[in-house]
């Protein structure tokens, strides 16, 4: 076979999808220098952090959006982004909607709120041309093979690249902090002077968190020369750091309250809250956040080895995570990897999406999302606030405003009138009102919830059948849908007192704060659970009876078994931030000029053969060493792994002549 690596060969190889891809790549291959040694070293006492002056955190969230910073030199005071323009009833203004309108000839036009007013006052003659998106961030998570050419779909059904509207809305927020920033300082303020901070989901795949950050390549928040300039962090991680500064008056202990008061733990559910509410909506009017710098109250009753549950809920996915501390520093070690599942409050709008089909007909509203979609974004909006409004005690019916696009279609598009087809559909709890809404009784509405609330209780039943969540302190409820007081009702119940459910105040921004307070001290994430196995594809000395036979491999005399995965990392092992994993390599073919090591990855834990179901490639290392010659015998070729906050870099050297090759993993192209 020839030593060329050929792009023809890797084609023929993957439509075989031969049992031998080392055979069909036709790389000479390495092979492991016994004794294979690994080390593990740390590397953060080297490299000396760059100077910041502010660090920006970005919440790019399913449904909504939001940035906060701290200047390092105060890091004690967290300022929220400010005031945004437009807003819903009932909804607070600290965050803007995760929209965005690109014009007819696909430039950005606008994100949040300007976006939807503006597509809403435009003509639906003229609507239909323009580009409006919502909720996209969940195609990440759901996109199989998410590559930097995946398509997202605009409410009017045409594609537009999901890299550019992902990039165009952070280029969005970079615009915004720096004018905030210019503002604040009274001069044109720098970007190379902010450390950025992107949250993503803890349970993202590999793919999705490397989409988020060439996205930010992209948009110019931060340029690939300076990867160290922008931190992805994980959305749990970010809370779980927030929660430890948490002071009493700053949350709802649902554990504590039984006795409060004289009320039932159920009505505590909601009058906690409803305090809760008043106190953010008096603090609405200062965006300026004091984190005290001392440890919180709640925090300074955990002792070394306690652990906590951190339950993300959010627009698009709940979160899991397990932390357990480790003192003195207070440090968070992960203890059981992420878990969890797109059950974030949208699912609510899909349950409410389906009964509009159930009683109008799925063919009309498929219809009138395309025909009338600023019609269809209204009735959502209208959904939205009322769906805040569902609590486990409520009695009195929630009212719905249809649109009169609505009404004015259906009956255009049926022959008769919405009020006949509500009456006709056996879906008694909804009936039509006379000032034309629809009136949903709050069984109706608390059956929307069922679905999604089932699946995150299902999920947290689960995780605490595990043995390595025994023992819980504290269940911390943080995001968005964490407001919800049929949520909070339902994890009460499944939790029968087992731990103590705390929530904060503004629990819609718990992330956006933690994620500026990881930002400014990095390394307070101490151990996190490797979500894959990685390892190289080698060659090793053929031994009869261990080895498959369709392994074997023949050149120059010397047997050998291809294919074998030697691991560097596995699955759910713990990985300290900025370790090191070390091995060594030496060519099969002492001649060799180009020294070719392929890196793959695995959900499995244990892997024997990149051939295997699962495994893929995930990165390559080339290393030319023409022209060179190596004095030891064997030329030794060191290959060293190091997992970063959500990159993995691996770096190839020459022992011989110190050549270097370095390579960041690569997970989106296929």
């Amino acid at each position: 076979m020839s030593d060329r690596h050929t792009a023809t060969d890797n084609i023929i190889a993957d439509v075989m999808a031969n049992p031998s891809p080392a055979k069909s790549m036709g790389d000479p291959g390495i092979t492991p220098l016994s004794p294979s040694h690994i080390q593990h070293t740390n590397t953060e006492q080297v490299q000396s952090e760059p100077l910041f002056e502010v660090v920006v955190a970005i919440d790019f969230g399913t449904t909504s959006s939001g940035y906060a910073y701290a200047f390092i030199k105060e890091p004690e005071c967290i300022h929220t982004m400010r005031r945004w323009e437009g807003g819903d009833p009932g909804v607070s203004n600290q965050k803007t909607p995760t929209t965005i309108l690109l014009t007819p000839d696909r430039k950005f036009h606008s994100f949040g709120y300007a976006a939807r007013d503006f597509y809403h006052d435009l003509d639906p003659s003229e609507s239909k041309h323009w580009l409006y998106l919502e909720k996209f961030k969940m195609k990440l998570h759901t996109t199989a093979n998410l590559s930097i050419d995946t398509d997202l779909h605009a409410a009017n059904g045409k594609r537009v690249k999901a890299l550019d509207i992902f990039a165009y809305a952070l280029a969005f927020f970079k615009e915004q902090a720096l004018k905030e920033l210019s503002d604040q300082t009274g001069g044109e303020f720098d970007n190379n002077n902010v450390r950025w901070v992107i949250t993503v989901p803890a349970i993202w795949k590999m793919p999705a968190k490397q989409f988020m950050r060439e996205a930010a390549y992209k948009s110019g928040l931060v340029s690939r020369e300076n990867p160290e300039q922008l931190i992805i962090a994980l959305e749990p991680e970010a809370a779980s750091i927030y929660c430890r500064k948490l002071r009493l008056h700053q949350m709802v202990d649902l554990g504590t309250q039984a006795t409060h008061n004289g009320l039932s733990p159920t009505e505590n559910v909601g009058s906690g809250m409803a305090q809760a509410k008043e106190h953010v909506r008096r603090n609405r009017q200062s965006r300026t956040f004091l984190v005290e710098n001392v440890i919180g109250e709640l925090w300074s009753e955990l002792e070394e080895g306690d652990r906590y549950v951190v339950v993300d809920c959010g627009g698009g996915t709940v979160d899991l995570t397990v932390h357990q501390i480790r003192l003195p520093e207070g440090h968070l070690k992960e203890l059981y990897k992420a878990s969890g599942g797109p059950y974030g409050s949208i699912g609510i709008d899909y349950e409410f999406e389906k009964l509009l089909c159930k009683i109008f007909g799925q063919d009309f509203i498929d219809q009138f999302k395309v025909k009338r979609p600023a019609a269809w974004v209204d009735l959502m909006i209208a959904f939205e606030s009322r769906k805040r409004a569902a609590a486990p005690e409520r009695t009195n019916p929630l009212n719905i405003n249809l649109p009169f696009s609505f009404i004015d279609y259906y009956k255009k598009f049926r022959g008769h009138s919405v009020e006949h087809a509500l009456r006709k559909s056996n879906v008694d709890f909804v009936k039509w009102s006379s000032q034309g809404m629809l009136r949903m009784n709050p069984d109706a509405m608390n059956t929307l919830f069922k679905p999604t609330i089932d699946h995150i209780i299902q999920h947290l039943f689960e995780l605490f059948e595990k043995p390595e969540v025994s023992n819980i302190k504290f269940l911390f409820l943080v995001g968005g849908f964490a407001e919800s007081s049929l949520l909070q009702q339902a994890v009460q119940n499944m939790l029968q007192g087992r731990s103590r459910i705390i929530i904060p105040h503004d629990v819609g921004l718990t992330i956006l704060k933690g994620a500026v307070l990881f930002g400014l001290d990095p390394s307070i994430i101490k151990v996190r659970r490797s979500p894959l196995t990685y390892g190289v594809g080698v060659l090793n000395r053929f031994v009869e009876g261990k080895h498959p036979t369709e392994k074997l491999l023949v050149k120059d005399g010397t047997r050998w078994c291809t294919d074998v995965f030697d691991t560097f990392i596995a699955a759910d092992q713990s990985v300290a931030l900025g370790e090191m994993v070390k091995r060594s390599y030496t060519p099969a073919k002492p001649s060799q000029q180009v020294i070719v090591i392929h890196v793959y990855c695995s959900e499995r834990e244990s892997v024997s053969f990149i051939s295997e179901p699962g495994v893929r490639k995930c990165g390559t290392l080339r290393l030319d060493v023409s022209g060179t010659e190596s004095r030891a015998t064997r030329r030794e070729i060191q290959t060293f792994m190091q997992f970063g906050d959500t990159e993995i870099r691996a770096m190839a050297v020459d022992v011989s002549t110190g050549r270097t090759v370095k390579a960041s993993i690569d997970f989106l192209s296929h």
